[in-house]
């Protein structure tokens, strides 16, 4: 069988949901080396200013040390934008999410915002690759302003997508919805279905939240089952290590056909 990969991605980092993740992340450490993607918001719901926080860029950057990789993830992560006008914009916006911040923003509200959260990295020299809009809802102007910033990859739950061109790959998504014991009862069975589906693929992502933490349920299944897919022999990665392999893999096989 071919080498599958596995990125356990921890969304909505920031100081109040810190706590949230402490303990998991203390068992994801006790298994030895599991590298993380740590997608960071730099002012989670406009109250929660992670690079003002006292103490969570200190371990961010300890996480940096380890292996980890640091991404932005939107910049509030709520959806202040003016009130929806129609039924799918209601439907998107209050609805399915009520975080889309980049939903309903223009070319402009999309650019000024990534370019300040680059900004925060860049002070901090943290390297920063990748951008993942909060519930992975891009307007076509936050689609056109990341083609113009220095940034090498976004992704939605099945894909992670290259910039600047937008170039699919697939990587499918395991992710839970934790806010009721319903649906809480119905994402353990969808996910153990998409586990099953998705078992050739080369890369499946793990997407935790913070309020899958608070569930014993959500909690315990995403232990679970990242041991048994690495029991299994699944190769814990980060996203952007993935990718930039991914990418020398691909450019070694044109050398090679080239010299055919």
């Amino acid at each position: 069988m071919a080498e599958r990969e596995l990125a356990l991605v921890l969304h909505d980092i920031a100081p109040e949901t810190w706590e949230d993740y402490r303990p998991f992340v203390e068992a994801v450490d006790a298994l030895g080396s599991v590298p993380m993607t740590w997608l960071v918001v730099p002012d989670f719901h406009h109250c929660s200013a992670t690079f003002e926080d006292p103490e969570l860029p200190a371990l961010l950057e300890q996480r940096l040390a380890r292996g980890d990789e640091l991404t932005l993830h939107g910049y509030y992560h709520c959806d202040d934008a003016p009130p929806p006008r129609t039924p799918r914009e209601w439907f998107m916006r209050r609805i399915y999410t009520y975080e889309g911040e980049f939903y309903a923003l223009d070319q402009q509200q999309a650019r000024q915002r990534l370019e300040a959260g680059i900004e925060l990295f860049r002070q901090r020299n943290w390297p920063l690759h990748g951008f993942v809009a909060p519930a992975w809802l891009l307007s076509s102007g936050a689609r056109a302003a990341l083609r113009e910033l220095p940034l090498s990859y976004t992704s939605d739950p099945q894909h992670l997508y290259r910039l600047p061109d937008f170039t699919p790959i697939r990587a499918p998504s395991l992710v839970w919805s934790a806010r009721s014991r319903w649906r809480r009862g119905m994402s353990w069975a969808v996910n153990e279905t998409a586990r099953l589906r998705h078992r050739h693929q080369p890369l499946l992502r793990l997407g935790l939240h913070p309020v899958d933490m608070r569930h014993q349920l959500s909690r315990r299944y995403w232990l679970d089952t990242l041991k048994r897919l690495l029991d299994a022999g699944y190769t814990p990665t980060t996203k952007v290590d993935w990718l930039q392999r991914r990418g020398q893999r691909i450019n070694n096989a044109s050398a090679s056909h080239g010299h055919l």
